[in-house]
């Protein structure tokens, strides 16, 4: 995986980052969602010119100038400025919330479900760049990216919940068996999988003819 990773690097270039703090890194996974990345990176870098990346100046930001920087993110403005104010209510009334998911990793994951409007994937995404917890996210993209590389289990199509926290698992798994648990590492692996997913590996006619993984691919293969 981690020569796959370099080759990835090497096709896209250097990623934006998520910040290394828990409710901007929030921030950065409300506006992720169902957008690509340069839409996201418009409206955080909208918000960051306010700025509003802390709980107190989102709380305070005028409604007008919130959604006008949100829309930078694409479709669901509405939700999208709806989860960052109960983001930044949930952050104001718990102060030592960011603590928490620094904390032992086990109450951090816990701590980390309490956000609100974000699955599994974004509550990790948390603790892996704002706290520097060893996990591995993997949102749909990712998954879609490792699964197609032969990761994970071969007999398995992800359905219902109970099937796709074990293909979850089970990936999981594979893919830290080879990467380790170096903090750096996750985060390469993470950011690349999910950005692959999202420009050209996607769910419907992928772009397999300019693929740097093309050649390692178990999908393309069995097509």
């Amino acid at each position: 995986m981690l020569a796959l990773v370099e080759r990835l690097r090497a096709f896209y270039g250097a990623l934006s980052t998520p910040p290394p703090h828990a409710f901007a890194v929030y921030v950065w996974e409300v506006l992720s969602v169902g957008t690509t990345p340069s839409r996201r990176d418009a409206a955080f870098n909208a918000l960051k010119r306010i700025p509003a990346l802390t709980p107190d100046a989102v709380g305070r930001l005028p409604q007008a100038k919130l959604e006008a920087a949100v829309a930078h993110a694409g479709p669901m403005k509405d939700q999208r400025v709806r989860a960052l104010r109960a983001g930044a209510d949930l952050f104001r009334r718990e102060p030592h919330l960011a603590g928490s998911l620094s904390g032992p990793l086990r109450a951090a994951v816990k701590a980390s479900r309490r956000m609100p409007h974000l699955g599994r994937a974004s509550a990790l995404r948390i603790l892996l760049f704002a706290s520097g917890a060893p996990v591995l996210p993997l949102d749909e993209h990712a998954l879609r990216v490792a699964r197609r590389l032969g990761y994970g289990p071969r007999d398995a199509t992800p359905g219902a919940d109970a099937s796709l926290i074990r293909v979850l698992r089970a990936t999981r798994q594979a893919l830290t068996g080879e990467t380790g648990r170096d903090v750096n590492t996750l985060r390469n692996v993470a950011q690349f999988l999910t950005h692959h997913g999202l420009t050209t590996c996607l769910e419907t006619a992928p772009h397999c003819g300019v693929c740097p993984l093309a050649m390692d691919c178990e999908w393309i293969r069995r097509q």
